[in-house]
């Protein structure tokens, strides 16, 4: 019979987990929003914008040819740099040979689409998981009112401290997790789509504040990207730093993107840039990861036919970290089935 897994979370890591598991298993996908997690885009006026993570940055080969065999034809490469600039403004070169940036055609969170599609998973969104239940055979997961059987768990939210909280299950490792997971700290990233009906011509796809102590900590053109802007036009995904979000919590969306315009007029030296013609905004809480957890509470998890990923664990927001951690998730658990 084959066994039946459930995964918590639709974004790249859930949907790395369920790929992972395809062979294996049966897999079943909750997610409380809508796929992709952070790797969200919008689309407006023939436009297409990556407003959370902006690409996806395979560390190696075998990670690109991986990526580029699962969404194939709909992934869109960009090869433009990624310079930097200080607390006054000052724009540089970056590093050299900085390698290729994907995304999808129609958004990054095609890339995300495109593993949960090759996965066979079944996929429920605006399902939130609202409890869980350890049983001697598995686990037992309700979520849309159903509580449904499941031979093991995949877990990939950064809350997922307060699943465990009301958890059906005794054991150390629930202590342990939600102990680590509270530990695990995150910032908060305002992030602002600012179109123009122009064009720039700067020699650089994106800027990335180095010493931190900047309003803007990244701002990226997403014309540089196949397919996501129409000739003659632009959009920049200006991200405001972690301090700025922090020091305005009560912060409007209209406010975020009157500031996110203000300063890429000024950092970039360009009037025009104050007064876009339309702009999107989202504040996410859960952007940027602090220090990872101890790896060995993914070992322990294992024999409680559970397994953990996501970014919280890598101890970075980068994409590619979190895919990993969800394909490591599917291996290590479909070895056990």
């Amino acid at each position: 019979m084959t066994p039946n897994v459930c995964v918590v979370g639709a974004g790249i890591a859930g949907a790395g987990a369920a790929y992972a598991l395809r062979e294996r298993a049966a897999v079943t996908v909750f997610e409380a929003d809508a796929i992709g997690g952070r790797m969200v885009s919008g689309t407006r006026d023939g436009c297409v914008y990556d407003y959370g993570a902006n690409y996806v940055d395979p560390p190696d080969e075998r990670v690109e040819a991986q990526l580029q065999s699962v969404v194939g034809d709909d992934l869109a490469v960009t090869t433009d740099d990624v310079w930097i600039f200080d607390a006054e403004g000052t724009i540089e070169e970056g590093r050299p040979n900085q390698g290729r940036k994907l995304s999808g055609r129609n958004g990054i969170d095609e890339i995300v689409e495109a593993y949960l599609d090759a996965s066979g998973a079944t996929v429920h969104e605006q399902t939130p998981v609202d409890h869980l239940s350890r049983t001697d055979d598995g686990w037992r997961v309700t979520a849309g009112g159903e509580q449904r059987p499941f031979d093991a768990l995949v877990v990939t939210p950064p809350t997922c401290e307060v699943l465990f909280e009301d958890a059906d299950w005794e054991a150390d490792l629930r202590e342990q997790l939600i102990a680590a997971r509270e530990r695990q700290s995150y910032r908060t990233i305002d992030s602002v789509a600012l179109h123009y009906p122009f064009a720039l011509d700067v020699p650089y796809y994106a800027l990335v504040n180095t010493d931190k102590d900047h309003a803007v900590g990244w701002l990226s053109r997403d014309s540089c990207k196949p397919g996501h802007v129409p000739d003659g036009e632009e959009i920049l995904i200006v991200q405001l730093s972690p301090a700025w979000s922090a020091g305005r919590p009560e912060a409007t969306p209209e406010q975020a993107a009157e500031a996110a315009a203000d300063h890429a007029a000024t950092l970039l030296a360009e009037d025009r840039l104050a007064d876009p013609d339309w702009w999107d905004h989202d504040r996410f809480t859960h952007a940027l990861p602090g220090d990872r957890v101890n790896p060995a509470l993914v070992e322990y998890a294992l024999p409680h036919d559970l397994g953990l990923a996501g970014d919280w664990l890598a101890g970075t927001g980068r994409t590619h970290a979190a895919l990993e951690t969800g394909l490591d998730a599917g291996r290590r658990l479909g070895k056990r089935l």
